[in-house]
């Protein structure tokens, strides 16, 4: 590890907005592409749903159970990810995540009826495990608490992109139907999975695990940096769990979890369901690749706007509890326009303004309870535990649809999760921190 220089305090203060345009512009977009990547491997069965259930005769719970079964392998498989990842180093661990991930997704091609669908789906969730929730961990590594929100609606953002990109990318590998004797969503799980083993060996050159070791910044930027960043864990050790036991025994710790949870079964079961219930209102013959992916574009500026606004502002609980709220009255508008194509996106666009910008602003809070291994089991638990949301949804979707022959029952109890998830975070008590991240040094001091 790099010593700090012995002139730090002498010299002038770097500019510190230039700091952190540098380390962002270094960090901020790969991470962004590894998550857009990530984001597809786990969602493009949405896209070939159809082609999926026809070929490998799946009913619609059969196919809602598969497409969950994913995150039981990830929920498993995160604190242990997450605490190697602090223990090795980001830059060796998310290395790693990313190559195996990429070749399970690879992988998947070779799937032929429900069982090995089912097996393909956890044996995924495994390999991707620790991913997502290692990149919020590493971002506290070198990004100051009262920028977070919007560095992580910069980082997030990557969600509603890969589907507004995988949407049509994943339409033209389908139509790759009989190239090479090939099904068209063999295709689509080679090339979309291939990605992600490239940029896992690029990780290990562009990533730096602390900004002690960032040869890329000059000496003196480093320095503050890095003091800037121990002041604030520091910080942190005083307000909130420092101990891995104590972070997972905190109500706190799993009151957020729930949150998640909530918001994650709204996340898939939408994700994984938005392709065929708009190709069911649209009818055959009538492409909805583009319209699948208007929500998605609303929800990407919604995000950065709403991050930074709540860095502006300092607050957070409640901006989760109005994205949330607002979510939920676009699933309600949802089930009212259902017969209607472009009433029906617009209610999704509603629906996914408030549910993705719940995002950017949830993660600033962990950090705020949390430091050291702490953070990195605390964390990993509340993705873990929340991402089971991503079993629930779509399950809860899939049982409805078969058992009513539509889609609103479904639609009506994930608007039922998000409110649960306003009035849980509306009672979550913070530490006021707000002026002290704005100043590590002087808490140092």
């Amino acid at each position: 590890m790099r010593v700090l220089s012995s002139s730090t305090l002498s010299s002038p203060r770097p500019d510190s907005a230039l700091v952190l345009s540098r380390v962002t512009r270094r960090l901020i977009p790969f991470a962004f592409i590894c998550y857009v990547v990530a984001y597809i491997d786990r969602v493009n069965i949405g896209f070939a749903a159809r082609e999926l259930q026809h070929d490998l005769s799946l009913s619609a719970t059969e196919y809602g159970l598969g497409a969950g079964l994913f995150f039981l392998g990830y929920c498993l498989f995160e604190i242990p990810s997450n605490l190697m990842l602090e223990r090795v180093g980001a830059r060796l661990w998310i290395a790693r995540i990313m190559i195996v991930w990429g070749l399970v997704s690879m992988a998947t091609m070779f799937i032929y009826d429900v069982s090995s669908f089912m097996i393909a789906r956890i044996v995924l969730g495994i390999a991707e495990a620790g991913f997502f929730p290692g990149m919020v961990l590493y971002l506290t590594y070198w990004i100051p608490a009262h920028e977070r929100a919007r560095a992580n609606a910069l980082f997030m953002t990557a969600a509603p992109v890969s589907v507004i990109v995988g949407a049509p990318v994943s339409e033209a590998l389908l139509s790759m139907h009989g190239i090479g004797g090939l099904r068209g969503w063999q295709w689509l799980f080679l090339l979309e999975g291939l990605p992600a083993v490239i940029l896992g060996v690029v990780a290990l050159k562009v990533l730096t695990d602390r900004p002690e070791e960032a040869d890329w910044l000059p000496p003196a930027e480093r320095d503050w940096l890095a003091e800037t960043m121990n002041a604030e864990r520091a910080l942190r050790k005083d307000t909130g769990h420092a101990s891995v036991g104590r972070s997972l025994r905190s109500g706190r710790v799993w009151l957020l979890s729930t949150v998640y949870l909530m918001n994650a079964s709204v996340t898939y079961g939408i994700f994984l369901w938005l392709p065929r219930m708009l190709q069911d209102t649209a009818g055959p013959g009538v492409s909805v690749s583009w319209l699948t992916a208007l929500p998605f574009v609303a929800a990407l500026i919604a995000m950065v706007l709403i991050g930074r606004h709540s860095d502006r502002t300092g607050e957070r609980k409640f901006h989760v509890a109005a994205c949330a709220i607002t979510a939920a009255i676009g699933l309600f508008l949802a089930v009212a326009f259902r017969s209607n194509l472009y009433l029906l996106v617009l209610a999704f666009a509603i629906c996914q303004i408030g549910q993705r910008s719940v995002m950017s602003v949830f993660w600033t809070i962990p950090p705020m309870l949390l430091s050291g291994s702490a953070a990195a089991a605390g964390i990993a638990l509340i993705n873990a535990i929340g991402n089971l949301g991503g079993f629930f949804g779509p399950t809860v979707m899939g049982t409805l649809r078969d058992a009513t022959g539509g889609y609103s029952g479904g639609l009506l109890v994930l608007a039922g999760m998000l409110i649960v998830e306003a009035i849980l975070v509306s009672m979550l008590k913070l530490p006021d921190t707000r002026s002290a991240v704005r100043s590590p040094q002087a808490a140092a001091r």
